[in-house]
């Protein structure tokens, strides 16, 4: 199957290039927001559901999984009773915590313009 990405070519404007994947997570709300929560430093699961008001158990599970699965995060079990879990950012979360930062600042200094803008 052509994906219209190769190793040498990525390319995420091609329909079946994996980087689209990628992106999709990283451009998710809870994503960007779960990367910055950890930018200080490990946490459990309680902490950072506590950190990002609004998210459910269910949606930050399922985010902390897949950004697990892509390599950003970390899980570290800690055998305790009750079990101590705590989620950290890898290398790759670093790499990648810097742009979804300079992101949500953007958006926080811009709110105003942003919401001035729209039309009635």
């Amino acid at each position: 199957m052509d994906t219209g990405c190769t190793a040498a070519r990525h390319d995420v404007y091609a329909a079946q290039c994996p980087c689209r994947e990628v992106l999709d997570l990283l451009a998710n709300k809870w994503s960007a927001l779960a990367i910055g929560a950890l930018e200080e430093g490990p946490q459990r699961f309680g902490a950072l559901r506590r950190r990002l008001e609004g998210v459910s158990p269910k949606v930050l599970t399922n985010t902390l999984r897949r950004l697990e699965e892509r390599g950003f995060v970390d899980r570290t079990v800690y055998p305790a009773v009750p079990l101590h879990v705590e989620y950290a950012l890898t290398e790759l979360g670093h790499s990648v915590a810097e742009p979804l930062r300079q992101l949500r600042t953007w958006v926080e200094v811009h709110l105003d313009d942003i919401r001035g803008a729209r039309t009635p």
